[in-house]
C-alpha cells in the first residue's frame, strides 16, 4: 500500500529497471540472482515494485526479512515464498515438485508436519537440497521470480540457504532478487562475506542504488505536488494518477525551495518524500516550516495523528516488523472497533501499510523513530502482553517460543524469560537453525544466575547446557566459538564426572580436527584414559572410533588397528551396525596403509556389506573406499565407487551436497585415467560448497596439479600462495595431505623452473617420515628428479650445502619401504631413471616407458616418459665416427620418434606443460616434435611400448597368454598385462580387433 505522498512516479531508477529486466531475460538461459543494496530510504523495494508489475507470466513469490530483536525467525522468508506458492499450484503440486525428500518441507512450513503420510524430516543439507529441487521442479512448468527483500535482517539459516540456492541451482528460468542496508552489512554480519562470494561465483550480479541528483529531486517534487493537487481537486483520472508530465512541469516551484529539499534530504528518495509531505497539505513546505531534526521529520505525521491512534502506534513499535492482525488483536486493550479505526487513521496518515495479515511502518526508520516514544513503564506492559499473548498461540502448537523469550528479556522478566529461552533452544534445534540455537543457549546461560534453582527449569546442568549451545555453535559453523564454549565447560566440569569429561574432550578434539588444528589425538587419549580400558558405553564408543580415525590420518597405523579393533569389540556387544561398518572401515584402511592390502580390502568389504541399510555409513565407506582404489592403482575401480556413492545421494536427494562431496573424491582416479575435464566439472561444484578445511585442502590439491600439468603455471603459483597457509596448517595434522601437498608444490616448482624451491618440498620425505607407499612413491619420483638437477648444477651455489649422496641413500631407504606397494612397478623404474647418469640413461627411460604401459600407470607418465627418453637417446650420441655414427642416427630417428608419440599422448591429455617441453627441446635438437608419421611408422602400434609391439605380433599368430609367455620368458599373468593395456591403447574391444587396427597380418588356419 503506497503511502499519499509517494512520487507516481519511480524517479532516477531508469537505469535499474533495465538492469533487472536484463537479468529477467537472463534468467531464461541459466539460473541468475541480483542483489540491490542502498541505505534506508534510498528506495530498494520501490524499485522491486515497478518491477514486479513487469514481469509478464512469471510467477513471483515474495519473502520479507523482518526486525524483530536480536534474532528473526529461522527461513521465514523462504517460509512465505514457500506458502505463496503453495496457495498458487496448491498443496499436492507442491508436494510433488518436492519429490521423494518432499517430508522436510515442514522445516519451513511447519503446518506440514502433521500431514498424513509424512516421513520424519532430515537434515539441514536435505532441507537446501529440497528446497533447490523444489523451485526448479516448479520453473520447469512456469518462469520463477524470487524475491527477498530486507536480507540485512535475515538470520544464519537463511542466509546460509541463500547462498546454497544461488550456487547450486543448475536449471533455468529462475531468479532471485534481494534487497539489503549496505549500512547495515558491517563486520562481522553474516552476510558479508557471502555476497561477494556469490559475485565472483559469477552466478550473482550486485549493486547498489545511488541518492538521486538535484534534477531528479526536483523532479519527485514536481510529481508529489502535482497528485497533492489533483487529490485536493478531486481529479483523479487515471492519465493524472501516472504523472501527467506536462502538468508535472507547470508545478510552481521555486528553485529556492528545490535547493533547500534537495540540501535537506540529501537526495535520500524517502526523506524526499517526508519533507514535501511535511505541510498537512500536501504541498512541500517553506524551509523554515521544515522539522530541525530527522527524528521530529520522521515523527511529523506521528504527531498530527489523535492520542489513541498514537498509543497503537506505539503497541505496534514493541511488536517490531509486520506484527499479525490476529496477535494485535489479543494485546490491543481496546474494542476490536477502536482498533479498526486507529489502524485506518494510521494509514490513512501513511505511518502504516497493510500487507497481508499483518500491519507494518511504512518504513523501518519510522518505527525506530516512534519507538524512541514509548516511556519505560509503557516498554515493560507491552512487551508483557505481546508475551502472553504469544504464549496462548504457543499452547496451539505454533512455533513462537524465540519471540516470547525476546519479549520476557525485554520485559526484565528473567523467571519467564529462562523457560521461554530453553524451549526457543529446541524449538530452533528442530527447525535446524542451529546459529539461533546457540544464541538461544547463550542467552540461558546469561539468565543463569538470575533464576531460582535454574537446574531443575532447566533439567540440565550448566556444563551440559554449555555443550549443547558449543554443539549448536558447531552446526551452525561457527567451530571457533564451539570451542571457546567447550573450553569454558571443561574449565567448570568437574573431572570426577568422568563420562561428562571424557565427553567434553571428545567434542573438543573434534572441533580442534574441524578446524585443522593439532591437539585432537592427545585429548582422545586422555578421554580413554579417563574412562578405562574396560569401559563399554557410548561415550567410549565414541572416543575409540575417532581416536583410530586420528591415528589412521597420522599414518600410524599399527596403532589404528589395535584401537579400530576395540572399537569393532564394543560396537559388536551394542549390536551397532553402523559402528561396526565403520570399525572395519577405519581398520581396512590402516591395514591398507601398513601393506596388508588384502587382508585390508577385506575388512572394507565388510564394511560395506554391514553399511548396507545405513546411508551415512555407506557414504564413509564410499569415501574411504575409493581412496584406497586409487592409492593401489584401481582407478577405475575408485570412479565406480565413487559414482556409484553418487548416485545414492541422488536418489536420497542430496546430490548437490554429500552427493558432490562424494564425487569430489573421484577427481584423483580420473585424473590419473587422463580424463581431465570430468574431474574438473567434479572439482568446481564441491568448491563451491566450501566445505571443511581439510576436504577442501584435498581438492585444492587436486586443482593445482592438474592447472600445472596443463600448463596453467601462473594461475596455479596464485592459488598455491593464496592456499598454501592452509594446507600447511593440515598438513600439521594429517601425513596424507602433507605428503600430497609437497607433490604438487614439487611438481609446480620443477614446472617453473625453481630447484630450491622442489628440494624444500619434497625433503619432506627425509624429515621424520611416516610411511605412506600410496603418497610416498609420486613424491619419491619427484624427489629422484630434483636431485638429479641439484647434481648437474653442482657447485653454482645452489643448495650446495646439501650432501648430495646422503640425500640418495635417505630418499632410496624411503624407497625400500614402498617395494611391495601395488603401484610401486610403475613408480621405481621412473625414480630408477631420474637418478641414473643424472637422467640421462636411454635404457633406465626405455624402462620406464614399460612401466606406463601397466593399469596401476597414471597417464601422464606415458608422455613424459616419452619425452625423457627422447632426450636421453640424443645426449647419447655425441660426435660419433664409422659405425657409431650409424648407432647414433637410428638414436636420433628414435628420439624423433618418441618425440612424435609424447606429443600425441600430450595432447590427447591436454597437457599444455608437456606440449611446451616437447616444442621447446624439439626446437632446441633441431627435430620436429610432431613428426610426419607416415615416415616413421604409420600404424596405431605406434603408441605400444616395444615390449607390447612384440607382444601384439605374437597375438597376431594366434598365441595365447600362456603360449605368450613361455615365448617371452615371463609370466602368464605378466602377459595378460600386456594384453590388457594393447587392447586400451587401441580402442579394442577383442583381442582379434587389436590386430586389425594394429595393421597387423592375423595368423591363417
Amino acid at each position: 500500500m503506497r503511502s499519499p505522498v509517494s512520487s507516481p512516479e519511480m524517479i532516477g531508477r531508469e537505469a535499474d529497471l533495465e538492469a533487472l529486466r536484463a537479468e529477467l531475460r537472463r534468467s531464461a538461459s541459466e539460473p541468475r540472482a541480483v542483489a540491490v543494496g542502498g541505505e534506508a530510504g534510498i528506495g530498494k523495494t520501490r524499485l522491486v515494485a515497478e518491477f514486479r508489475g513487469e514481469v509478464g507470466d512469471a510467477l513471483v513469490l515474495t519473502g520479507k526479512c523482518v526486525d524483530i530483536g536480536t534474532e528473526n525467525a529461522p527461513y521465514a522468508p523462504f517460509a512465505a515464498i514457500i506458502r505463496e506458492l503453495a496457495s498458487e499450484i496448491g498443496i499436492e503440486a507442491l508436494l510433488e515438485a518436492a519429490g521423494p525428500a518432499r517430508a522436510v518441507l515442514s522445516v519451513v512450513l511447519p503446518e506440514l508436519a502433521s500431514a498424513e503420510g509424512m516421513p520424519q524430516r532430515a537434515g539441514t543439507e536435505r532441507l537446501y537440497e529440497l528446497v533447490t529441487v523444489l523451485f526448479e521442479n516448479v520453473a520447469l512448468q512456469r518462469r520463477l521470480v524470487l524475491v527477498i527483500e530486507d536480507i540485512h535482517w535475515a538470520d544464519r539459516s537463511t542466509i546460509e540457504l541463500l547462498r546454497f540456492l544461488v550456487g547450486m541451482l543448475e536449471r533455468p528460468g529462475i531468479l532471485i532478487v534481494v534487497t539489503y542496508r549496505s549500512d547495515e552489512i558491517v563486520r562481522g554480519h553474516p552476510l558479508r562475506p557471502v555476497l561477494p562470494e556469490l559475485e565472483r561465483s559469477r552466478r550473482l550480479t550486485r549493486w547498489e542504488l545511488s541518492r538521486l541528483t538535484r534534477d531528479q529531486v526536483a523532479a519527485q517534487v514536481r510529481a508529489i505536488a502535482s497528485q497533492s493537487r489533483e487529490r485536493r481537486t478531486g481529479e483523479t483520472s487515471k492519465g493524472a494518477l501516472a504523472g501527467d508530465a506536462q502538468s508535472i512541469e507547470e508545478a510552481p516551484l521555486d528553485d529556492a525551495l528545490i535547493d533547500d529539499l534537495f540540501e535537506r534530504s540529501e537526495g535520500v528518495p524517502f526523506f524526499v518524500e517526508e519533507l514535501a509531505g511535511a505541510n498537512p497539505e500536501g504541498m512541500p513546505a517553506a524551509s523554515g516550516a521544515l522539522p530541525e531534526t530527522l527524528r521530529e521529520l520522521l515523527l511529523a505525521r506521528y504527531e498530527r495523528l489523535d492520542d489513541s491512534t498514537q498509543s497503537l502506534l506505539r503497541l505496534l513499535a514493541v511488536g517490531g516488523s509486520c506484527v499479525r492482525h490476529d496477535l494485535l488483536d489479543l494485546v490491543y486493550p481496546a474494542s476490536p472497533a477502536e482498533l479498526d479505526a486507529g489502524v485506518r487513521a494510521a494509514v490513512d496518515g501513511g505511518v502504516l501499510v497493510i500487507d497481508d495479515t499483518c500491519y507494518d511502518f511504512r518504513h523501518a526508520l519510522v518505527r525506530t523513530a516512534v519507538l524512541g516514544e514509548v516511556l519505560p513503564g509503557e516498554r515493560v506492559r507491552y512487551h508483557t502482553a505481546y508475551a502472553d499473548a504469544l504464549e496462548t498461540f504457543a499452547a496451539s502448537g505454533r512455533l513462537v517460543a524465540h519471540e516470547i523469550s525476546q519479549h520476557r528479556m525485554e520485559a526484565h522478566d528473567a523467571e519467564r524469560a529462562f523457560p521461554a529461552t530453553l524451549d526457543a533452544m529446541r524449538e530452533a534445534r528442530r527447525a535446524y537453525a542451529f546459529a539461533r540455537a546457540a544464541r538461544m543457549a547463550e542467552r540461558a546461560l546469561e539468565l543463569w544466575e538470575r533464576v531460582a534453582d535454574p537446574e531443575s527449569v532447566a533439567g540440565m546442568s550448566h556444563t551440559a547446557l554449555m555443550q549443547d549451545g558449543s554443539a549448536a555453535w558447531r552446526d551452525a559453523g561457527d567451530t571457533e566459538r564451539a570451542l571457546n564454549l567447550i573450553d569454558a565447560a571443561l574449565a567448570e566440569c568437574d573431572p570426577a564426572d568422568t563420562e561428562q569429561h571424557a565427553g567434553l574432550l571428545v567434542d573438543k578434539a573434534r572441533y580442534l580436527a574441524s578446524l585443522s588444528r593439532t591437539g585432537s589425538t592427545p585429548l582422545l587419549e586422555d578421554a580413554l584414559a579417563e574412562l578405562g580400558d574396560d569401559a563399554c558405553s557410548d561415550t567410549a564408543s565414541a572416543v575409540l572410533s575417532d581416536l583410530a580415525g586420528r591415528l589412521m590420518l597420522e599414518a600410524r597405523f599399527d596403532e589404528a588397528v589395535s584401537v579400530a579393533t576395540k572399537a569393532l569389540s564394543q560396537a559388536e556387544t551394542a549390536g551397532s551396525l553402523s559402528r561396526r561398518s565403520v570399525a572395519h572401515n577405519i581398520r581396512g584402511v590402516s591395514l591398507v596403509g601398513l601393506g596388508r592390502v588384502e587382508d585390508g580390502l577385506v575388512d572394507l568389504e565388510r564394511a560395506g556389506e554391514l553399511a548396507a541399510t545405513r546411508d551415512g555409513a555407506m557414504l564413509r565407506y564410499r569415501v574411504n573406499s575409493s581412496d584406497v582404489m586409487h592409492l593401489i592403482g584401481r582407478y577405475a575401480d575408485a570412479v565406480e565407487i565413487g559414482n556409484a556413492g553418487v548416485e545414492r545421494a541422488r536418489q536420497l536427494g542430496v546430490q548437490r551436497t554429500s552427493g558432490v562431496m562424494l564425487a569430489s573424491n573421484t577427481v584423483e582416479p580420473l585424473a590419473a585415467l587422463g580424463r581431465w575435464d570430468e574431474a574438473f566439472s567434479l572439482l568446481e561444484p564441491a568448491l563451491a560448497l566450501n566445505p571443511a578445511p581439510g576436504f577442501r585442502v584435498h581438492l585444492q590439491r587436486t586443482k593445482l596439479w592438474l592447472l600445472t600439468w596443463k600448463g596453467d603455471l601462473r594461475t596455479a603459483d596464485e592459488l598455491w600462495r593464496a592456499w598454501e597457509p592452509m594446507m600447511s596448517v593440515q598438513g600439521e595434522i594429517e601425513v596424507q595431505s602433507r605428503l600430497g601437498s609437497a607433490r604438487v608444490e614439487a611438481e609446480l616448482a620443477l614446472a617453473l623452473g625453481d630447484v630450491e624451491r622442489a628440494w624444500r618440498a619434497v625433503s619432506v620425505l627425509l624429515r621424520d617420515h611416516r610411511t605412506m607407499s600410496g603418497y610416498d612413491l609420486p613424491l619419491l619420483a619427484d624427489a629422484a628428479r630434483t636431485l638429479a638437477l641439484l647434481r648437474s648444477r653442482a657447485g653454482t651455489g645452489i643448495l650446495d650445502h646439501i650432501d648430495l649422496g646422503s640425500a640418495e641413500a635417505g630418499l632410496r631407504e624411503v624407497l625400500a619401504t614402498a617395494r611391495d606397494w601395488p603401484t610401486a612397478p610403475v613408480w621405481v623404474p621412473l625414480f630408477e631413471a631420474e637418478l641414473a647418469a643424472d637422467g640421462a640413461d636411454a635404457a633406465a627411460w626405455q624402462a620406464a616407458v614399460d612401466a606406463t604401459g601397466l593399469p596401476a600407470a597414471p597417464q601422464h607418465l606415458e608422455p613424459y616418459a616419452r619425452f625423457r627418453l627422447a632426450q636421453a637417446l640424443l645426449a647419447s650420441t655425441g660426435n660419433a665416427l664409422g659405425t657409431a655414427q650409424h648407432r647414433a642416427a637410428a638414436q636420433r630417428e628414435e628420439a624423433h620418434r618418441q618425440l612424435g608419440l609424447s606429443r600425441d599422448a600430450a595432447s590427447q591429455l591436454g597437457s599444455g606443460l608437456l606440449l611446451g617441453w616437447l616444442d621447446e627441446f624439439a626446437q632446441r635438437a633441431g627435430l620436429d616434435s610432431a613428426p610426419d608419421h607416415a615416415t616413421v611408422a604409420d600404424t596405431p602400434a605406434l603408441r605400444l611400448t616395444e615390449r607390447e609391439r612384440q607382444v601384439l605380433d605374437l597375438i597376431a599368430q594366434g598365441l595365447s597368454n600362456k603360449q605368450i609367455g613361455e615365448r617371452l620368458y615371463i609370466s602368464t599373468k605378466t602377459a595378460s598385462v600386456h594384453v590388457s593395456a594393447i587392447l586400451r591403447k587401441l580402442g579394442a574391444t577383442s583381442r582379434t580387433e587389436a590386430v586389425y587396427l594394429a595393421g597387423r597380418e592375423p595368423a591363417t588356419a
